[in-house]
């Protein structure tokens, strides 16, 4: 058994470490103190951490504070992990300190071993780089941890999640320019309303989704600030004139990003009230999606017994007991995302006010809630938008039906005959089941000449 272990040293002493593994003393005693639950911290925040790491070593290096050599190994190892070759080195659970440090010192002893392979030199042995004196120079995770969250969660946002919702608004307005001569009935209180076509109600849809889009990329504009250089408590202790700059300078080129430095440190280390807000907008979004993807599961409902004016793909048999059942699947799937999300960003909230004096320690929490927001909404954006929305087609019978069956169509009358008039035909025809026109008649408020002058549905649209 010893064989199979490794001891590592920290300013707390000596811990057994698995033998091969590229994590050192601090992340094995995290492994060993924090293990709650399966989340562990997103790769997406681990490989924004590491590209810090890469930038820092360049900055340091051209402040004269960092060996060529030891930059070279620094930058080289960040390159390698970043392109998932050491994936399985990260394994911290997002359920730790509420800074972040153990997974910024995982982050320091991976590159710092890594560079011990590259050496022949003994996994472990802080040689030829030193976790905390080389690799985390002129930094602290209270500043580069916010920061790493800031541009993981962008990145996330500007390569994964607006591209979704941009197939999805484009395929409802395709839809909603081919459905718009459609005519059918509106609803209001889930009671029958006046027309109102297909395209008219899902142009309702798409505009739900551009304008969340819109307030996700306005309000993701305030993360562009990052309070790298602000290290312990904002101050900026040990850390070089221009580090920030330098670093900040890397960064932008990377992510193609106008990354700056934040013009006060304090506020965005002790408070993270940006990034709160962005979590906000994704739930804003959730609860579109919550409110379109119920609107497509009662439009669709039936197919006999219920208003079935959208048809739906057949994905998948929707009962264990009733043969021939179909489920709007992909509606409820995106339905208990959504609510998942609300969920994750009320967490968010309470855990951005509960920050104390100069740090917020929900760090791991916010950047989870958020990273996942994000890769949910995502996929299940793109899973509803292929599997749903791309395959259905309107019902023309079941719209037709239930337009004409409509007594609201006696709005349009009012002009000429009066509110109250116009009540009792609604009323008459719904009591004696008659059609709008038979009631009109009988109670002699208009000539049928009149009547089919005036109820022109297409007017009413």
């Amino acid at each position: 058994m010893k064989d199979e272990f490794r001891l590592d040293k920290d300013s707390l002493g000596t811990i057994s470490v698995p033998k091969n593994a590229l994590w050192g003393a601090q992340t094995q005693r995290s492994i060993e103190n924090f293990s709650t639950g399966g989340e562990l911290i997103p790769l997406e925040l681990i490989y924004a951490l590491v590209l810090i790491k890469k930038a820092s070593a360049i900055a340091n290096f051209k402040l004269g504070l960092l060996e060529n050599n030891k930059k070279d190994l620094i930058v080289e190892s960040c390159l390698e992990i970043i392109n998932g070759i050491y994936d399985s080195q990260f394994p911290l659970k997002v359920w730790q300190t509420g800074s972040g440090t153990q997974t910024n010192m995982n982050v320091n002893e991976v590159i710092a071993n890594i560079a011990a392979l590259k050496t022949d030199s003994p996994l472990g042995g802080n040689k030829p780089l030193h976790p905390n004196d080389d690799i985390n120079k002129s930094q602290s995770t209270n500043d580069i941890f916010p920061a790493a969250i800031q541009i993981s969660v962008l990145n996330e946002i500007h390569l994964n999640l607006i591209p979704s919702i941009e197939q999805l608004y484009t395929e409802f307005d395709q839809k909603s320019n081919e459905w718009n001569n459609l005519i059918k009935i509106g609803r209001t209180h889930f009671q029958d309303a006046v027309p109102i076509t297909f395209g008219q109600e899902i142009s309702g849809w798409s505009t739900q989704i551009k304008d969340a889009k819109n307030s996700i990329l306005l309000n993701a504009k305030d993360l562009l600030n990052l309070p790298i250089g602000g290290t312990a408590v904002g101050t900026g202790i040990n850390c070089p004139k221009n580090f920030s700059e330098e670093v900040i300078k890397i960064i932008r080129s990377e992510t193609k990003q106008p990354f700056k430095t934040s013009s006060n440190h304090f506020s965005l280390m002790s408070s993270h009230d940006r990034l709160a807000n962005v979590m906000t907008q994704l739930k804003i979004l959730a609860c579109s999606l919550f409110k379109i993807s119920n609107d497509i599961k009662i439009l669709s409902s039936g197919p006999r017994s219920g208003i079935y004016e959208l048809i739906l793909p057949r994905n998948e048999p929707g009962s264990s007991i009733m043969p021939g059942k179909v489920n709007p699947t992909q509606c409820e799937a995106l339905s208990m995302i959504c609510a998942q999300i609300m969920g994750l960003e009320c967490a968010v909230s309470m855990a951005n006010s509960s920050g104390t004096l100069q740090m917020n320690e929900y760090k791991p929490l916010i950047a989870f809630n958020l990273l996942t927001s994000i890769n949910l909404l995502s996929q299940s954006i793109n899973n509803f938008n292929n599997n749903l929305v791309k395959g259905m087609i309107p019902n023309h019978k079941s719209a037709k039906n239930n337009l004409y069956n409509s007594l609201m169509l006696v709005t349009i009358l009012v002009p000429e005959i009066g509110y109250e008039k116009a009540a009792k035909v609604a009323d008459l025809a719904f009591k004696e089941s008659l059609n709008l026109k038979h009631a009109i008649l009988k109670l002699g408020y208009m000539t049928e000449e009149k009547y089919e002058e005036i109820m022109k549905i297409d007017d009413m649209v």
